[in-house]
């Protein structure tokens, strides 16, 4: 189990890549198109993205260790589970995703990015109301990461204006997603589940463009490559990353790994858009990777004093991937 938490962790830091370099693609989207319309095209393109993924898994029948899967005894998740769970999922991603795009109409990036980022502690604090037990690895990874966020992100007086109200709320609902996809991906078939929650997204958020902004074709153009990057890598691949990987990577623990956006976020903002990283900056990155490798101390060391045991019964199962 140990070193399948460690490869689930490597994937989540690969979508926390995408996700911190999509922000570019967001700053420059957001040039042309509103925030409802961008997700709206956003999230459609990443379900487009896993079609043939469904239909290829579902061809050859490939398992994914799930109970229905590899247990005899297990039962199947019916299809209520699946669709209730996929649209409650797409619901608190289309939260978080359209307030922390409207938040950012009206705040800097830079408050947006920590106060979104506000879930690597929110989520341990509700895994606490869940029954959710986090060890002293993870709180001291969420403080060491939220440190490394602040100087990485606050660059001004911290005061709640009216973009930063929209962003706080869209950390709870990140928060909600996190918790909500770490139940789901026990149950269900992680490519059912992040499709369906694209498609409830992406329709809802198409509902609100209509409503709210003038969508065109022209701007629709000047966007696409904004649009095609957020669309397959951000949506399609980073987030289906995170359904795939929270089967083992507990939530609070996959909190403090994909926050790690934040970082690469601003590594893409200096070497695209020429923003320059401050010593400040600078600190911010490594303390918040430091906290992820505090997070992983007690992995490392229950690896390091168990690599050469003698073979016990029952334990083969726990390394296998």
């Amino acid at each position: 189990m140990q070193t399948r938490t460690l490869k689930s962790d490597s994937l989540l830091l690969l979508a926390a890549f995408f996700w911190g370099t999509t922000f570019v693609a967001q700053r420059m989207g957001m040039d042309h198109l509103g925030p409802m319309t961008y997700n709206a095209l956003r999230f459609a393109l990443g379900a487009l993205t896993l079609l043939p993924l469904i239909l290829t898994f579902r061809v050859n029948r490939v398992g994914w260790g799930l109970p229905h899967q590899e247990d005899p005894g297990g039962a199947s998740p019916t299809l209520r589970l699946l669709c209730g769970g996929g649209l409650l999922a797409g619901l608190a991603l289309f939260g978080g995703a359209s307030l922390q795009q409207m938040g950012l109409v009206y705040t800097t990036a830079g408050k947006a990015g920590f106060i979104t980022s506000l879930y690597v502690v929110l989520v341990p604090l509700a895994g606490l109301l869940l029954g959710h037990r986090s060890n002293w690895a993870v709180w001291a990874g969420a403080a060491l990461a939220v440190a490394g966020l602040y100087l990485l992100s606050v660059t001004e007086s911290f005061t709640i204006a009216r973009g930063d109200l929209l962003v706080l709320g869209s950390a709870f609902f990140w928060t909600i997603h996190v918790l909500l996809i770490g139940y789901l991906a026990q149950r269900a078939h992680p490519l059912h589940i992040a499709g369906i929650q694209f498609l409830a997204c992406a329709a809802l958020s198409l509902l609100a463009a209509v409503l709210f902004e003038n969508i065109t074709l022209t701007a629709i153009r000047a966007a696409a490559v904004a649009i095609l990057y957020a669309g397959i890598f951000s949506a399609g691949v980073a987030f289906t990353l995170q359904v795939v990987c929270q089967r083992t990577s507990p939530p609070a623990h996959a909190a403090i790994v994909m926050s790690l956006e934040t970082v690469f976020a601003a590594l893409a903002g200096y070497l695209i858009l020429h923003e320059r990283l401050t010593p400040r900056d600078l600190a911010g990155c490594a303390l918040m990777f430091a906290g992820l490798i505090v997070v992983q101390l007690p992995l490392l060391l229950h690896s390091s004093t168990t690599r050469n045991p003698s073979p016990q019964p029952g334990n083969a199962r726990s390394e296998q991937l």
